[in-house]
């Protein structure tokens, strides 16, 4: 690193990718420190840190321990703002459509029971997800107005006002995969299938990664995905229907690859340290 600048990765678990990425950065001679944000406190509005990798696994500790450090004058990458954007479904869902990219159909409802009459005008089948969430948890699939109507009275009784706010949109019918693209600085590292037993095709779901051959059409996709939500480093999920038509579903600001790892023989760790460094001034 330049001579006084501060480098730290951002993680209370630190996994698979974690240690991956710290490898990497000591394999290049990088001089870092591993920040717990369960310890952090920034309070006096100075960094002890020039330069942040966020790889925080909670998004709200992510979100608030980014804005904080910048607030005090550090780098954080990626930036708070684009953990915000990426972090919310509906946000990342937003910024996709200002963007002129192809996404599934999708509504907000301020309420559980305007979400009724949201998927009356999207059809059936749909799916509701939470605002904020990840592995495809509490993600649910609504195969007529009978079940959505059910689902949606128990998403009126939870506790928290943020939860009544509801997120639907198109069920995409297509294979039994869908892509993720990884983005690291404007570039596409390559792609992969991810196929699973159930609809939901998430790798902590079970489902299994297989190389995908990137093509031009992923490529433009994907990173004007992360463009489009600020993230430098992101995971972008594509589907693609059965006539082949792509969308792009959500982009993924602190990405897991340890599937995609398995899958090539790309070092996506290495990259990552390597842009990082890049970036940090090294």
């Amino acid at each position: 690193m330049r001579s006084g600048r501060r480098l730290a990765v951002l993680a209370s678990r630190v996994r698979f990718e974690e240690k991956q990425i710290m490898a990497a950065l000591e394999r290049r001679g990088a001089t870092f420190v591993h920040l717990d944000p369960r310890a952090l406190v920034v309070a006096d509005g100075v960094s002890r840190t020039d330069f942040v990798l966020n790889r925080e696994v909670g998004h709200y500790r992510a979100l608030y321990a980014a804005s904080a450090l910048e607030s005090a004058g550090a780098t954080v990458l990626n930036t708070a703002a684009a953990t915000h954007v990426s972090g919310d479904k509906w946000l990342t869902t937003s910024a996709l459509m200002a963007a002129g990219l192809p996404t599934p159909r999708t509504a907000l409802a301020m309420t559980p029971e305007a979400a009724v009459d949201a998927l009356d005008q999207i059809g059936y089948p749909a799916v509701v997800k939470p605002l904020v969430g990840s592995w495809g948890r509490l993600v649910t699939a609504l195969p007529d107005r009978a079940t959505a109507t059910a689902v949606l009275e128990h998403v009126a009784a939870l506790p928290s006002p943020q939860q009544h706010v509801v997120y639907v949109q198109e069920l995409v019918e297509k294979a039994d995969r869908d892509i993720r693209v990884l983005v690291v600085g404007g570039e596409a590292l390559g792609a992969t299938y991810r196929r699973g037993d159930e609809w939901r095709t998430n790798v902590a779901r079970g489902a299994v990664s297989t190389r995908c051959d990137l093509t031009d059409v992923h490529t433009k996709l994907a990173v004007a995905a992360a463009e489009a939500v600020g993230a430098e480093i992101a995971g972008v999920d594509l589907l693609e229907d059965a006539d082949g038509h792509l969308t792009v579903l959500e982009v993924n600001d602190r990405v897991e690859f340890r599937g995609f790892q398995d899958a090539h023989e790309i070092d996506v760790a290495d990259a990552i340290a390597s842009y990082v460094l890049g970036r940090a001034g090294a």
